[in-house]
């Protein structure tokens, strides 16, 4: 499965190919499904850009996207959204648009609070493992770890080399800490291409989009997500057994 991330928290001064509006995040995700996609993960954001866990705020992301795709939409629950981890949970209890699913980074102060408030409104649970923290050991011994619906291998380290040898140690973690539960491989920035082919070569589902990387795999800037879920598309089919 390939997942497009059409934004994450980066903003218009990071580039112009970054969706901010609802009506840009529905464009972005429509272009981006008919390009390959079969799932999108969106961070709904406030008129100036900023990450946004309100309910108006996510229910008018919801809507725009669902209104032109037809594939499961999941958003963030990230702590910069809001660093109380008790609000954080609140916020998912008060959502009047309920995500297909939401990632939790497991790292984050609250995420078993977050993820609980989820599971009882029905959502599915990505839950991020992000490289570089203690997050492996601590979903190890988490009682949700059974319910997620997939867990989020995300490998932060941005050099091309040394990422993909840190995914693999990251899926060994993954692996010892989530036993049988569907995993979804990716980088950031520059390690983003090389984890996405790693994922492919492992048959793993994996994700691209703006939010990974700005960057077409030969290195022009992208001008829009659907870029970059094409390449990604063409780079998979392109493996054995693709």
């Amino acid at each position: 499965m390939l997942q497009v991330c059409l934004n994450g928290p980066r903003t218009a001064a990071d580039s112009a190919a970054v969706p901010v509006s609802p009506a840009a995040l529905a464009e972005a995700a429509q272009q981006a499904v008919a390009a390959g996609a079969r799932d999108v993960h969106v961070h709904p954001k406030t008129p100036c850009g900023e990450d946004s866990l309100a309910p108006q705020v996510v229910a008018a992301a919801l809507e725009a996207v669902r209104a032109v795709v037809d594939v499961p939409v999941g958003v963030t629950t990230g702590a910069w959204c809001e660093p109380d981890p008790a609000v954080r949970a609140e916020r998912v209890r008060s959502w009047t648009a309920l995500p297909d699913h939401a990632s939790v980074n497991w790292h984050e102060p609250g995420a078993e609070a977050v993820a609980a408030a989820l599971l009882e409104r029905g959502i599915g649970i990505e839950a991020g493992i992000w490289s570089g923290t203690d997050a492996a050991e601590s979903f190890a011994r988490s009682p949700l770890a059974p319910r997620v619906l997939r867990v989020l291998a995300e490998v932060m380290d941005t050099d091309a080399g040394s990422a993909p040898p840190l995914a693999r140690e990251l899926l060994t973690a993954v692996a010892g800490a989530a036993p049988g539960r569907p995993v979804l491989l990716h980088g950031m920035d520059g390690g983003a291409w090389p984890v996405l082919r790693l994922a492919g070569e492992l048959g793993l589902s994996t994700r691209i989009g703006i939010e990974d990387t700005l960057l077409l795999p030969d290195g022009r800037p992208a001008t829009t997500n659907a870029q970059l879920v094409s390449a990604a598309a063409a780079l998979l089919s392109g493996l054995p057994g693709g």
